[in-house]
C-alpha cells in the first residue's frame, strides 16, 4: 500500500509516521519547514514566549514573598533568540523521525493532476515530480485570515506568524479579535511590558468557551491592565508617521484606539488555494474541505486532517484525526471520540475548557446542574499566589418529568477553569469524560493533597 501526505504538520508527519510503522510506503509533501504551523509559527514559539512572561511576571511579584530589591535587565532580541532555539531543536528532532525507510519527504508545492496524481514543484531549479498512490490525506493546515477593511493590508499589520519575530516591544499594542490567539498574544505582552487593547466582535471573549469562563477571564485579563472591547465592529485601519489607528463602531458610536503595532488575529482559514482540487473533484467550502466522520472526502480514498477540514482547527485535533483516517484506509478498529476535544488558552492565567458548556446544553434541551470550587480556597494555589480562577463542571441532571433522558443522570458532560495549570488539570477530566464516566465515578478519584488538581476534585463535592 502506497499513501500520499500532502502537509507536514502535526497531522500530516504524524500520520505518516504511524503508517511508516505499520509498514505502508509514504509520500510526504510539504513546501516549507517541517512541523506546520504549530511548530514553527503557532504553539510552540507562543509557549516560549509564555514562559518567558511568566518569569517576568514573577519578577515582578517578588516583594509579594518577601523578595525585594531585584533588578533585571529584559533582553527581547534574548527572548526572539530562545524562541528560535527551542523551534530548531524541535524541528530537528522531526526530520530525524522522518529519515524512515518507508518515508520519502518531498520538498516543494503539491498540486492534484487527477484523483491520483500529485505534481510537486519546488525550486525553479529542481524538477517536477509526479507521486501516485492508493490514498492520499491532505494535511495543508491553515493560514491566518484578515477583515476586509480598509488598511488591513497596510505594511506594519501583523499576523501571528510577523508578531513572533518583532525587533521590540510595541508600547501600545492594538489586538484585533480576542479569540485564543489575540487573548495569547495580548498575554504574553502586557507582562512584556505593552500598552495592550482588544478589540472584539462578539458579546464575549473566546465565543466558543463556556460564557462564565469567559466573562471571568476577561475580568482577570482586565485587572492586569489588558482593556478589552468587546461588541466592537472594526471599520478601518489608518497610518500616519508610524502610529496606526484602528476605528471601530460600537453601540452606534465610532471609536478609535492608537497603536504603534496592530495585530490581525481574526481566526484562520483552510490552506486550499493551490491544490487545484477541482481537478480530483473534491467538494470544498469556504469553511474547508469536507469530510465525514473518518475524515474522508466525497472522493472515497482522499482523506482531508486538521485545519484543512475545518471541524476542529487544534494541532492534536489534527493529529487524532490523522489516526482516525489511517486506521480507516487500513481497517483498524478504533475508540477514538473526536468529540471530547480539550482545548486550551495560555494567557496568564490560563483557561481550559473540555465536553459540553452550560450553554450548549441548555440551547440543546439537556438539563445540566454546574458544580463550582475556585483556586482561592485551594491550598496550593494559595502557596503559589495564584488564587485567581475557577472551576467548573457541567453534570446532567433527571429529565423533567414526562421526558426521555438524553444523558443519563449524573453523567459528566463538561469542564471549564481558568487558573494556573488549567491546561493540565483539564486532562483529567477530558479522560473522564472520555470513558462517560458519572458523578459517582468521578468524585471517587483520589487526588493528591496539596495539588491544584484538587480544584476539579472541591467542584466534584460541592
Amino acid at each position: 500500500m502506497k499513501i500520499i501526505i500532502i502537509g507536514a504538520g502535526p497531522g500530516g508527519y504524524e500520520t505518516a509516521l504511524l503508517a511508516a510503522k505499520r509498514g505502508v510506503e509514504v509520500v510526504l509533501v510539504e513546501a516549507g519547514p517541517v512541523g506546520g504551523t504549530c511548530l514553527n509559527e503557532g504553539c510552540i514559539p507562543t509557549k516560549a514566549f509564555c514562559k518567558n512572561a511568566e518569569v517576568l511576571d514573577g519578577l515582578k511579584e517578588a516583594e509579594a514573598f518577601g523578595i525585594g530589591g531585584l533588578s533585571y535587565d529584559f533582553d527581547f532580541k534574548a527572548v526572539i533568540a530562545r524562541k528560535n532555539g527551542v523551534v530548531e531543536q524541535l524541528r530537528s528532532g522531526v526530520e530525524g523521525l522522518l529519515a524512515h525507510k518507508n518515508i520519502t519527504l518531498a520538498r516543494g508545492k503539491a498540486q492534484f493532476k487527477d484523483a491520483h496524481t500529485v505534481v510537486v514543484s519546488g525550486d525553479a531549479d529542481e524538477p517536477v515530480q509526479e507521486y501516485t498512490a492508493d490514498y492520499i490525506i491532505i494535511a495543508t493546515g491553515s493560514v491566518s485570515a484578515s477583515l476586509p477593511v480598509p488598511g488591513a493590508d497596510l505594511p506594519g499589520i501583523l499576523t501571528s506568524r510577523e508578531i513572533l519575530d518583532i525587533e521590540e516591544v510595541p508600547r501600545r499594542l492594538c489586538v484585533i479579535g480576542g479569540g485564543v490567539i489575540g487573548l495569547e498574544f495580548a498575554s504574553i505582552f502586557r507582562s512584556f511590558g505593552s500598552e495592550v487593547t482588544v478589540v472584539e466582535y462578539c458579546k464575549d471573549i473566546l465565543p466558543r468557551f463556556d460564557s462564565d469562563l469567559a466573562k471571568r477571564l476577561k475580568q482577570s485579563l482586565g485587572k492586569r491592565g489588558i482593556e478589552i472591547t468587546t461588541q466592537a465592529q472594526v471599520l478601518s485601519i489608518s497610518e500616519n508617521d508610524g502610529e496606526y489607528t484602528v476605528t471601530y463602531s460600537r453601540k452606534g458610536k465610532e471609536e478609535t484606539v492608537a497603536a504603534d503595532k496592530v495585530l490581525m488575529a481574526v481566526g484562520r482559514r483552510a490552506n486550499v488555494t493551490s491544490l487545484n482540487l477541482s481537478d480530483a473533484g473534491i467538494e470544498a467550502t469556504p469553511r474547508g474541505i469536507v469530510v465525514n466522520d473518518v475524515m474522508q472526502t466525497n472522493v472515497p480514498h482522499i482523506y482531508a486532517v486538521g485545519d484543512v477540514n475545518g471541524k476542529m482547527m487544534l494541532a492534536h485535533a489534527a493529529t487524532f484525526q490523522g489516526i482516525v483516517a489511517l486506521d480507516h484506509i487500513m481497517g483498524v478498529e478504533n475508540h477514538i471520540d473526536l468529540s471530547v476535544m480539550p482545548a486550551a488558552v495560555f494567557t496568564s492565567p490560563e483557561a481550559a475548557s473540555v465536553g459540553m458548556t452550560e450553554d450548549e446544553c441548555k440551547d440543546a434541551g439537556i438539563p445540566v446542574k454546574c458544580l463550582k470550587s475556585f483556586f482561592r480556597a485551594n491550598g496550593k494555589a494559595v502557596t503559589m499566589g495564584e488564587t485567581d480562577g475557577f472551576c467548573k463542571v457541567v453534570v446532567a441532571a433527571a429529565p423533567k418529568d414526562g421526558c426521555e433522558p438524553v444523558y443519563e443522570e449524573g453523567r459528566v458532560l463538561g469542564c471549564h477553569l481558568y487558573g494556573p495549570h488549567a491546561s493540565d488539570i483539564v486532562q483529567e477530566a477530558c479522560a473522564m469524560i472520555t470513558r462517560r464516566a458519572t458523578l459517582d465515578e468521578f468524585q471517587d478519584v483520589i487526588h493528591t493533597h496539596p495539588t491544584l488538581t484538587e480544584v476539579l476534585q472541591s467542584a466534584l463535592h460541592s
